[in-house]
């Protein structure tokens, strides 16, 4: 039996675009479920392996309109109970201190803030990375650094400047960028980067990513 992801849907701050590449990048190993805001509780989260939250288009801060405590005990509870937390972009922002509050030691910060960031406003672009020391340039819409004492993770990725992209610390694994994109993504408006198009090689670093947190 293939373990089950749920991912979080509420377009477009958790879009349809990012919810449909995941499944598109982990389907054929894994189970796919999606929730929404009203089914964000301990009994959605039940037989479930991993809690997902996608990126989209929108604030971090909107996560005061979608989770009440009630809401955010669940996540954290689910966490604290040995389930897993996939994050990625939006998601990732949302494992930090301000919100679910899932990680120790490290915080996600946007990297377009970062002093020695190489992209310096919020667009669609790519991100130069490396990724397992390969280097890789992923789809990136404002997503996060990861700082903080780096001897409490495991960094899988990280940006130009050496901040950490990617990590996993315990159960919880977040990731700045989008290596979930689909080819469509690189089209108008973003024609400018659609020789970055990856023909599915981030959807692979992403399932082994996943791959690598389900062993937790």
């Amino acid at each position: 039996m293939k373990p089950t992801i749920a991912i979080f849907l509420h377009h477009p701050e958790c879009s349809e675009d990012c919810v449909n590449g995941m499944t598109e990048a982990l389907g054929a190993h894994y189970t796919i479920k999606t929730f929404g805001v009203d089914e964000c509780s301990a009994e959605t989260f039940v037989g479930i392996d991993i809690v997902a939250f996608p990126g989209g288009i929108g604030d971090a801060g909107s996560y005061d309109t979608f989770f009440r405590r009630k809401a955010q005990n669940a996540v954290a509870d689910y966490v604290a109970n040995g389930g897993r937390y996939l994050g990625i972009c939006m998601g990732a922002y949302w494992a930090g201190g301000h919100y679910f509050d899932l990680l120790d030691g490290v915080d996600a910060v946007q990297y377009i803030k970062q002093p020695t960031s190489d992209i310096k406003r919020s667009y669609g672009t790519v991100a130069s990375v490396m990724w397992d020391n390969t280097p890789e340039n992923i789809f990136f819409y404002d997503g996060c650094a990861l700082v903080g004492d780096s001897s409490k993770f495991e960094t899988v990725a990280t940006y130009a400047n050496g901040d950490a992209m990617a990590i996993i610390q315990n159960r919880v694994g977040i990731i700045g960028c989008h290596p979930e994109s689909l080819e469509y993504w690189y089209e108008s408006p973003y024609q400018y980067i659609d020789r970055y198009w990856h023909h599915g090689a981030h959807h692979k670093l992403l399932l082994g990513f996943v791959d690598q947190l389900m062993n937790k």
